[in-house]
């Protein structure tokens, strides 16, 4: 499939050591990653709790890429002025959980910041109509959110594809985001599917290999394909 679209690959740091943060995000940058994805939890929405906006502040301070935030909280219209004083420049929220969804969408462009709209696995692509024309972005979640480590949901594939084609027809000027379960063994499909922006975890924090190497093997993917990666 040979396309001009741009990939870009983002480590969520959920699979990080926190204990080492600083050190974790710089050796990402190193290797040449294009943001950080950071998954905010409440152990309401997913059933997990992770971190909130005083975390987005210090990663703020670690790193000049582009901090890609994932609301996976109730009622996120309470929180996003926050995140954004925090220093995130991309705002994704769940339709399933902002009842007012394009009134969030519009404070967090408001703000300056991208607005970004993200489904579960069980939520169909028609919940988002309404709002696509408003999105900066729409992310596809490939397994259900909540903790790292899963493998991707094959029927998600199909999602992602027909997910492109609504871009497409709608506002092609909305980035499609992927996250969940995506290794160098699945990467490529992931992108021919019409993912753009690529969110990996456990495939680039681990224990079997360096940050560097999992983001070279991750590239290498890509590159087996016939698309413009940068």
């Amino acid at each position: 499939m040979s396309t001009t679209r741009r990939l870009h690959i983002g480590p969520s740091i959920l699979t990080a050591n926190l204990l080492d943060l600083g050190n974790e995000i710089a050796a990402a940058e190193t290797a040449g990653v294009d943001f950080i994805h950071l998954d905010v939890m409440d152990g309401r929405f997913v059933p997990n709790i992770s971190f909130g906006p005083i975390v987005v502040a210090a990663v703020r301070e670690a790193t000049s890429l582009p901090l890609d935030v994932h609301l996976m909280i109730e009622e996120p219209e309470r929180y996003v002025d926050e995140f954004i004083a925090a220093g995130a420049e991309r705002i994704t929220v769940h339709v399933e959980a902002s009842v007012h969804l394009h009134r969030t969408l519009s404070r967090i462009e408001e703000l300056g910041a991208m607005p970004g709209v993200a489904l579960v696995p069980s939520t169909p692509l028609s919940a988002i109509t309404e709002v696509l024309p408003m999105c900066a972005q729409l992310l596809v979640m490939l397994v259900n959110p909540g903790f790292g480590g899963q493998a991707m949901i094959p029927e998600m594939m199909s999602k992602t594809e027909r997910a492109r084609g609504l871009i497409d027809a709608v506002n092609p000027a909305c980035l499609l985001e992927v996250d969940g379960g995506v290794k160098a063994e699945n990467i490529a499909s992931i992108a021919a599917a019409g993912a753009e922006t690529i969110v990996v975890g456990s495939a680039i924090y681990n224990t079997q290999q360096t940050v560097a190497e999992s983001v070279r093997a991750l590239r290498v993917s890509l590159d087996m394909i016939d698309q413009r990666v940068d």
